[in-house]
């Protein structure tokens, strides 16, 4: 068994994070046929007995696809105005396409003090764990219309890597627009090779170069590095695999796919 099949199918509560990236067509609105995928996917999940957390982006590209006048608009207020928009429509998909499997979701907008306050820190745990134990899917976005720089969390990589730290995961797995870490650049190198596991990030950072990040998304492979960093401190592994491949959790479950895991120094 490959380790990062090892990973999914011993895993009983994970994370699932979904970048704008892979929420989004090359035109920048929501791609319907990818989430609708996904989600059919974590139904998979929990009909093996798994829990899982979603937290998704994709609030501002909704937002566009909404009300497209405004998708050039640089302003603070703007963004704001779009991703309020936006995570309306975000979460009426998510409710339409779980519904096709009979369940609910629930939907928690977190800032950066709502992990750093020991009350507001329990009450996400208390909402976490009783929508779970109801059989209710959450879905965790950072709350984007009233976040400023200083409650401001930045990116959903290192919210879902707070958010697996919290809830206890056993995985924590993130999709994006890429099939993993490679040694270097796989779009301008046609040797480069994929790194399967990773248990010292000190050492692979050294290796590799990590500028660069999608169009649509507000992180590249550093936020998710670092993510990595975080959930490994509390011994659970990352995940990392192409979200924009149909039935990729699937086919890294079953040894179909491949992608990076990231595990703490002493795993």
């Amino acid at each position: 068994m490959s380790v990062i099949s090892e990973v999914i199918n011993t895993s009983r509560k994970i994370v699932i994070k979904l970048g704008s990236n892979v929420l989004s067509d090359e035109h920048g609105t929501v791609n319907k046929m990818v989430m609708h995928n996904i989600v059919e996917q974590v139904n998979g999940l929990m009909q093996q007995g798994k829990q899982v957390v979603i937290v998704s982006s994709g609030a501002g590209i909704c937002g566009v696809g909404a009300i497209n006048k405004w998708n050039r608009r640089g302003d603070i207020n703007y963004k704001q105005a779009l991703c309020a928009i936006g995570q309306v429509e975000l979460m009426m998909a998510y409710k339409q396409f779980f519904a096709d499997y009979d369940l609910h979701v629930g939907q928690i907008l977190l800032t950066k003090e709502d992990f750093e306050e020991n009350t507001r820190n329990r009450n996400i745990r208390n909402a976490l764990f009783t929508l779970i134990d109801e059989g209710v899917v959450p879905i965790i976005n950072e709350n984007d219309s009233v976040s400023v720089d200083e409650i401001k969390i930045g990116d959903n990589d290192t919210l879902s890597a707070l958010t697996a730290s919290l809830w206890n995961a056993d995985a924590l797995i993130i999709l994006s627009d890429i099939d993993g870490v490679f040694d270097k650049d796989p779009k301008t190198y046609k040797d480069a090779k994929l790194i399967e596991e990773v248990h010292d990030i000190d050492t692979l950072l050294e290796k590799i170069d990590v500028r660069g990040k999608s169009s649509f998304g507000t992180g590249g492979i550093t936020t998710k590095i670092e993510a990595a960093r975080k959930v490994n401190e509390y011994g659970i592994p990352l995940v990392l695999l192409n979200g924009k491949k149909l039935n990729i959790i699937r086919d890294a479950a079953e040894e179909q796919e491949t992608g990076t895991v990231f595990f703490g120094k002493n795993e």
